[in-house]
Order: structure tokens, then C-alpha cells, then sequence
């Protein structure tokens, strides 16, 4: 089924487009965090960053640089976000990769706080040799 990034992609769904190529589309959010907020979709359907191939991946956030350097210079945004929710769990509405980029400004109201967790004893070892990619 397709999702409503893939209608936006194929023109059924109007969007404000800030950059198209073969491989991506960057449309500013309907639903902004605050006003410029975009997002790169890729156009080859997938849900989270494992499912996307890493040439894509690499592409995608080339282009989420290129955006976010237009954002400060353009908004005079103090910073910015980059984010990328994977699967329902971490906030992803929308079952399609997508990188929001989403301008931030001294003092702003914004605020991403994920509450923190301590591990016990030797917790953190065993967390280290279980997650190692090495």
C-alpha cells in the first residue's frame, strides 16, 4: 500500500518542494516544529534506515546537510535537528524512511528529552559486547 510520501512522490498529493532528484524529494513538513522544517524522503519505498540501501542512506543525508546549511543561512536559524524516528515505538508516523530537518533557534520552546536510565553493576559491559559491530 502506498504511503502518503509515496502519493506526494508520484504527484497525486500536492506538496512545497525544495529539491527533487532520481533517488530523493525534500518537501517541507505540513506540521512544522517550527516554519522551514523539511524532510527528505527517499523515493524507493522503505520503512526504517535498515531497510534502505546504504547508497540511498549516504545520499540522503547529503542532502539533509545541503538543507540545513540552506536553513541557517536563509532562516538565521540558531541550529538544528536532524532526526530520524524508526518504526511506530521511537514516533514514526508514516511507515517511509524520512529525514526531518528541523531549524532550532536560541531559547526556542522545542525540547527533545528522552529521560535517562543508569545501568547497574557491570551492565554496561554486557551491553558493550552484546551491541559491538567490530
Amino acid at each position: 500500500m502506498a504511503t502518503i510520501f509515496t502519493k506526494i512522490i508520484n504527484g497525486s498529493i500536492p506538496s512545497t518542494k525544495l529539491y527533487e532528484d532520481d533517488k530523493c524529494i525534500v518537501i517541507l513538513d505540513i506540521a512544522p516544529c517550527h516554519k522551514g522544517h523539511a524532510l527528505v524522503i527517499p523515493k524507493k519505498e522503505c520503512e526504517t534506515i535498515i531497510d534502505c540501501d546504504d547508497n540511498i542512506l549516504q545520499h540522503l543525508i547529503v542532502i539533509a546537510k545541503k538543507i540545513a546549511k540552506k536553513q541557517v543561512k536563509e532562516l538565521k536559524c540558531d541550529g538544528y535537528n536532524i532526526i530520524i524516528n524508526n518504526k511506530l515505538a521511537s514516533g514514526q508516523e508514516v511507515p517511509h524512511l524520512h529525514i526531518h530537518i528541523v531549524p532550532r533557534y536560541n531559547n526556542d520552546e522545542y525540547k527533545m528529552d528522552f529521560g535517562h536510565e543508569e545501568y547497574q553493576d557491570n551492565e554496561i559491559k554486557d551491553f558493550g559486547k552484546r551491541l559491538n559491530i567490530c
